[in-house]
């Protein structure tokens, strides 16, 4: 009889799936940009005095820059690979939040929303363009859309948590709290980099070996052969 996939993901692919727990971790982001920055900004009892209709425009004008930066992002992991995109991504999103909470705390409306779609539009997507192709290539067929489902949704819930954890750390009238809560978030993607290090290569492999700890990559040579032949071929299509 059968094992379960949840079974087999447990079983086989625990390791993996701490990894996809880790590097969901990068979700942090999003919330610093959207839920702790517009509370920061906005409520009065934080005192910095935002309009709400003009915060609103950060993550509209984030997420726009966002559609535009990820096909460009997602073509070069398919030349560089998977890991490095995200590793730089996470280091220099949570490097970028210290700037986007200061740029809040003196009342700099431009500044903030240049922070924003730095850290959120553009250099967060290192991680958000490349982890529905790097999540899948960890594991085998039979367990994983059970196994990615699994550890992404542990990842996400405990980013969830962290707007609770913020507003205790960092409540209306304590100080710095650009550097306390930039702090927390940088030590968080600092955890998604180093786990998205530990994992293996996996652009390169064919798509049978895939989840095989052992699988051997295909040649640069052809594997930018065969890049480029689909590409020709899609462009075809497209045309």
């Amino acid at each position: 009889m059968p094992r379960s996939p949840i079974v087999e993901a447990f079983r086989y692919n625990w390791a993996d799936m701490l990894r996809v727990v880790g590097c969901s971790l990068m979700n942090v982001i999003p919330v610093v940009a959207t839920i702790f920055g517009a509370a920061y900004a906005v409520q009065v009892s934080y005192g910095i005095g935002f309009s709400k209709s003009v915060y609103l425009w950060i993550p509209v004008v984030g997420n726009i820059v966002a559609v535009l930066v990820i096909p460009y992002v997602g073509n070069l992991s398919d030349r560089i690979g998977r890991r490095l995109p995200i590793i730089v991504g996470a280091l220099g999103a949570g490097l970028l939040s210290f700037g986007y909470l200061y740029a809040i705390s003196i009342h700099n409306v431009p500044f903030a929303i240049v922070m924003s779609i730095l850290m959120w539009g553009i250099i967060y997507q290192g991680y958000n363009a490349i982890f529905p192709s790097f999540y899948p290539e960890l594991f085998p067929t039979r367990s994983r859309v059970s196994a990615m489902a699994i550890g992404q949704n542990i990842g996400t819930t405990i980013t969830a948590l962290l707007p609770a954890l913020f507003a205790y750390v960092a409540p209306p009238g304590s100080n710095n709290i650009p550097l306390t809560i930039g702090a927390i978030t940088f030590g968080i993607t600092i955890i998604a980099a180093v786990t998205a290090w530990s994992a293996r290569e996996n652009f390169r492999i064919k798509l049978s070996d895939l989840g095989e700890p052992n699988a051997v990559p295909i040649d640069k040579h052809s594997y930018d052969a065969m890049r480029a032949a689909t590409m020709a071929e899609t462009k075809k299509a497209i045309a």
